[in-house]
């Protein structure tokens, strides 16, 4: 009874593994959720080619800040970016929220949204998640694993740990509410790409884990009170 699952939206800008761990969790019921569609914002994204092997296939788009008119090439203008970005996230707003969806999933999605998506879906009552590779209030941004590294290379690293969380997206960067988290310790003699591997396995754990939670309440909410 598709009805009855939560309607789950991903956007990804890459070769999207954590969106494959989102469908295969899909498919085999661990999350009470059907994906909708998924979105990305660059042409060669992987993630379009998992979504059009599921089964059945995701529907997909393409929607790009400067290849669909938002913001010329080059333009380096801070008003104007700042300008076109908005415009850009409002458009795609109403792009995601033409498909009713209950749940936002932003896997590794490379574009931070502004209050122009964020403003619109918060009106709406859908829940946006993300996932960032460090734990809550530690290095926002980009580059996470690799400043833990240097930082735990140079015994800033308290206790040698870091981790992964799955949070609500906000206006501030990685700043959103967690909703699931893990810490992950930084192994003596490993390589920063052996914990980077090691580190994104976990994640795909982690974002089925608070994908398959939010979907539970979702549905359980959907349901007509008995009794």
């Amino acid at each position: 009874m598709a009805e009855s699952k939560a309607r789950i939206s991903c956007l990804a800008s890459g070769n999207g593994s954590n969106l494959q761990a989102l469908l295969d969790a899909c498919a085999s019921g661990i999350i009470e959720g059907t994906i909708v569609k998924v979105t990305v914002n660059r042409k060669d994204a992987y993630a379009i080619k998992r979504a059009e092997a599921a089964q059945p296939p995701i529907p997909t788009d393409y929607f790009n800040l400067v290849k669909h008119g938002f913001l010329a090439a080059g333009e380096k203008d801070p008003e104007k970016v700042k300008e076109a970005r908005f415009n850009y996230d409002t458009a795609l707003a109403t792009r995601i929220l033409a498909d009713k969806p209950d749940l936002i999933v932003l896997a590794g999605w490379m574009h931070v949204m502004s209050t122009g998506f964020l403003n619109p879906v918060a009106a709406a009552g859908v829940p946006i998640i993300n996932l960032h590779p460090a734990l809550p209030g530690m290095y926002d941004g980009a580059g996470a694993i690799k400043r833990a590294y240097e930082d735990f290379k140079a015994g800033k690293l308290e206790n040698g740990t870091t981790g992964i969380m799955i949070h609500y997206v906000v206006e501030e960067v990685d700043r959103g509410a967690p909703v699931l988290t893990q810490e992950i310790k930084v192994e003596d003699g490993e390589s920063l790409e052996e914990l980077e591997q090691r580190i994104h396995g976990c994640e795909h754990e982690l974002i089925v884990k608070a994908t398959a939670l939010l979907a539970q309440k979702i549905v359980s909410a959907k349901r007509p009170a008995t009794g």
